[in-house]
């Protein structure tokens, strides 16, 4: 069943909320850093809440990358979080979806993330082969890392996807 969200650009404002939303939503990690970081490069970033009457119920940030010796423009996928009493009514897939819209419209090939192959496969990302990570990952995550495409260009016979420097640490990147 699909949740009466609203799907909106973040605003200085819904900082606060935002940093709440992820401890909630993920209790064993810390992502406030990363989210913070990103959050300040905003030229960078397309960062969207999923709002719920007033209440920011969901969170996603889109960072613009490149694929090394390829003409095409990416994008990752990272983080996304829901708080607990609103997942599984289809906020995370309202949000992403216009997210993808976003990078489309804005001329984005392809659309990068490392998360559970069973919920991403669900909107539509597949396992990805030939756009390598930033950081080698382990062996068990190998279905983990996934893309789908946005736009018309080719897909790369290899390349390594070039995130902002926020990405750029090795501990985001490993169990």
């Amino acid at each position: 069943m699909e949740a009466p969200a609203s799907i909106r650009d973040s605003v200085q404002s819904d900082l606060a909320a935002i940093e709440a939303l992820y401890p909630e939503a993920f209790p064993d990690e810390d992502l406030v850093p990363i989210v913070r970081d990103l959050l300040h490069a905003a030229q960078d970033v397309v960062s969207l809440v999923a709002t719920i009457g007033p209440q920011i119920a969901g969170h996603v940030i889109f960072s613009r990358c490149s694929v090394s010796g390829q003409e095409m423009s990416a994008a990752l996928l990272a983080p996304l979080a829901v708080i607990s009493a609103w997942q599984r009514r289809g906020i995370g897939t309202a949000i992403v979806h216009a997210g993808l819209q976003r990078m489309e419209e804005s001329g984005v090939d392809v659309v990068c993330v490392l998360g559970d192959p069973d919920y991403y496969g669900r909107l539509g990302f597949t396992t990805e082969s030939s756009i390598e990570p930033p950081y080698s990952l382990p062996s068990e995550w190998s279905t983990a890392w996934q893309s789908i495409r946005t736009g018309d260009s080719a897909m790369p016979t290899s390349g390594k996807l070039l995130v902002p420097p926020q990405w750029m640490n090795p501990s985001l990147w490993a169990p």
